[in-house]
C-alpha cells in the first residue's frame, strides 16, 4: 500500500520539478526576445531620427531654393513694373501733347468754319440777287424756266427717239420681211393644204312641201316632240321643200339633222319614232366626232393625247368661224407651226400640239363662260397636256403673255390659216360693219383729215393734216391707231395701218 503511495509522489514530485524548469525556460527565452526587441527598437528609432534629420536638411534646403526664386522673380517683375511705368508716363505725356494740339487745331478749325459760313451766306445772297435779276431780264421764273428747258429737252428726246425708232425699223423691217416671208411662203407651199372652208349644213332638204305638215303633225304634236328630244328649234316658213334646224349646240344642230332626215326618208314620223332616231343620230355623231378627231391627230402628226382631248377636237368638225371649218383649220394650224418650228429652231412637238389644239375651246364656249383660249387651256391643262403647248393654246389672242417662242410661232400659223386667200368668209353685213368701225378708229384721233379702208378692210390709210402732224408724229400716230384697233376690234389675219402726210408748196407765174 505504501509502495504505490510513494511512486505517485515521486511521480508528482517529478511532474513538479518538470513543470519549474519549463517555466524557468520560458522566462529566459521571453527575457531574451524583449532584449531583442528593445534592441531592435532603439535601432528603428536611430534610423528614423536620422532620416528626419535628413528630410529636414533637404526642406531647408528646398525651402532656401525656393525663397531665392521668388526673389528672384519679384525683382523681375518689379523692374518691368518700373519700366512699364516709365513708358506709361512717356505716353500720358505724348497723349497731353496731341490733346492740346488737337484743342488748338479744333480752334482753327472752328474759326476757319465761321469764315466759311460768312462765305457761304455772301454766296446764298449773291447767287438770290442775280437769280432775282435773271428772272427780271429774262421775265421767267425759276418754275417757268425749268418747266421751258424740260419742255425743250423732251422735244429733242422725241425727236430723236422718234428718228432713231424709224431709222432700226426701216432696218430691221427690210430684214424680217424678207425672212418672213421666206418663211411663210415656204410654209403655205409646203403645207399646200386643200380649200379648208366649210358651213355647217342645218337645211333639211323635203321631197315636197307636203311633208312639212307631216313634220308638224296633228296640233304641232310631232315638231314639239322632235324640238324637246334634240333640243333644237325646227323653222318651217316658206322655203320650198326645206325645214331650217336652229340650235347654237351644233352637235345637237347636226344630230338633229341627221334624225330629221332620217325621218323624212323613212315617212314614218311620230313621238316615239323621233325618240328613236334621235337617240340613234346622239350615238353615230359621237361615233364621227372620235373618229374625226383621232384623224385630226393622225394627219397632224400628233401622239400621246387623252381620249377626251380627242373627243373635244372631233368636236370642231361641226364648228365653223367665218365659213372656215375649224378642225380643217386646226389641223392646218398644226402643220404650218411644225414647219415653221423646224426652220426657226424650235420644239416642233409642241408647235405642232399648240397648233391643232389652239382652238379646242370653240368647241365648247357656249357650255361655260369665257374666251375660248382660256376655256380651251383650262381643259387641255387639266387633261394632261404639256404647259408650254397650253401656253401656245391660252396666249394665241394675246391674252395671257407669251412664255415660249413656240406660243409665237403657233400664233403666226393660226393668222396664216386664216388670213390666205380663200380660206375665210364673213357676211356682208359684218364685213361693212367692220370696215366702218376702222374708219372710225382713225377718224378718232386728233389730226386725222381722211381714212379709207382698203383691201376688204385689211388696211387703212390714213391721211393727217401736215400742219398739225410733223413727219416724226405720224410715226407715233400709226403706232397708236394700229394699238387702239387691236383692242376695240376682232379680225381675222392683221389689218395694216398706213399714215400720209403731204405738203404742197402751189403758186402761179404771171
Amino acid at each position: 500500500m505504501l509502495e504505490p503511495i510513494g511512486t505517485l509522489l515521486a511521480l508528482m514530485a517529478g511532474a513538479a520539478l518538470g513543470g519549474g524548469g519549463i517555466l524557468l525556460f520560458n522566462a529566459l527565452r521571453a527575457r531574451r526576445l524583449r532584449m531583442a526587441a528593445y534592441d531592435e527598437a532603439r535601432r528603428i528609432v536611430g534610423q528614423a531620427e536620422e532620416q528626419s534629420h535628413e528630410i529636414i536638411r533637404r526642406a531647408r534646403e528646398e525651402a532656401i531654393q525656393l525663397r531665392t526664386e521668388v526673389e528672384d522673380e519679384l525683382n523681375r517683375r518689379r523692374s518691368d513694373l518700373a519700366r512699364e511705368e516709365d513708358r506709361l508716363q512717356k505716353r500720358r505725356e505724348q497723349l497731353d501733347e496731341r490733346i492740346e494740339r488737337l484743342e488748338e487745331r479744333e480752334v482753327r478749325l472752328n474759326k476757319r468754319q465761321s469764315a466759311l459760313d460768312r462765305q457761304a451766306h455772301e454766296l446764298e445772297q449773291i447767287k438770290t440777287e442775280r437769280l432775282a435779276a435773271l428772272e427780271r431780264v429774262a421775265e421767267m421764273t425759276r418754275d417757268d424756266a425749268r418747266e421751258h428747258l424740260l419742255k425743250m429737252v423732251e422735244e429733242e428726246s422725241r425727236n430723236d427717239m422718234a428718228r432713231r425708232i424709224r431709222e432700226v425699223e426701216d432696218e430691221l423691217s427690210a430684214e424680217a420681211d424678207t425672212r418672213a416671208r421666206e418663211l411663210i411662203a415656204m410654209a403655205i407651199q409646203r403645207v399646200a393644204s386643200d380649200y379648208v372652208a366649210d358651213v355647217t349644213i342645218s337645211v333639211v332638204p323635203l321631197p315636197s312641201d307636203e311633208m312639212k305638215g307631216r313634220i308638224i303633225g296633228r296640233n304641232g304634236r310631232n315638231i314639239r316632240a322632235f324640238e324637246q328630244a334634240a333640243g333644237v328649234d325646227v323653222v318651217v316658213d316658206d322655203t320650198p321643200e326645206a325645214v331650217t334646224i336652229s340650235s347654237f349646240d351644233p352637235i345637237r344642230r347636226e344630230a338633229a339633222r341627221r334624225a330629221l332626215s332620217q325621218l323624212v326618208l323613212d315617212g314614218r314620223i311620230h313621238p316615239a319614232r323621233i325618240e328613236q332616231l334621235i337617240t340613234n343620230a346622239r350615238k353615230e355623231v359621237e361615233q364621227i366626232v372620235r373618229e374625226e378627231g383621232e384623224r385630226a391627230a393622225y394627219d397632224a402628226g400628233v401622239a400621246g393625247l387623252h381620249p377626251e382631248v380627242i373627243k373635244m377636237l372631233g368636236r370642231l368638225k361641226f364648228r365653223t368661224s367665218y365659213g372656215q371649218q375649224q378642225l380643217a383649220h386646226a389641223v392646218e394650224t398644226a402643220r404650218l407651226a411644225s414647219v415653221l418650228a423646224s426652220e426657226l429652231g424650235a420644239n416642233v412637238e409642241i408647235a405642232k400640239m399648240g397648233g391643232l389644239l389652239h382652238d379646242i375651246g370653240k368647241a365648247m364656249d357656249h357650255e361655260i363662260e369665257g374666251t375660248h383660249a382660256t376655256i380651251g387651256a383650262e381643259f387641255c391643262r387639266r387633261y394632261g397636256v404639256p404647259e408650254p403647248a397650253v401656253n401656245c393654246i391660252e396666249s394665241h389672242h394675246h391674252e395671257v403673255e407669251q412664255t415660249c417662242v413656240e406660243a409665237i410661232i403657233v400664233e403666226a400659223a393660226d393668222a396664216i390659216s386664216g388670213a390666205r386667200p380663200g380660206a375665210r368668209r364673213e357676211s356682208l353685213e359684218s364685213y361693212l360693219k367692220r370696215v366702218r368701225t376702222l374708219e372710225e378708229i382713225a377718224n378718232s384721233f386728233e389730226g386725222v383729215s381722211q381714212s379709207y379702208a382698203l383691201q376688204a378692210g385689211r388696211e387703212v390709210r390714213i391721211i393727217v393734216k401736215p400742219e398739225d402732224i410733223d413727219d416724226l408724229a405720224t410715226i407715233r400716230l400709226s403706232k397708236d391707231i394700229a394699238k387702239k384697233i387691236e383692242d376695240t376690234m376682232q379680225y381675222p389675219g392683221q389689218i395694216k395701218v398706213t399714215v400720209i402726210r403731204e405738203t404742197r408748196a402751189i403758186d402761179y407765174a404771171k
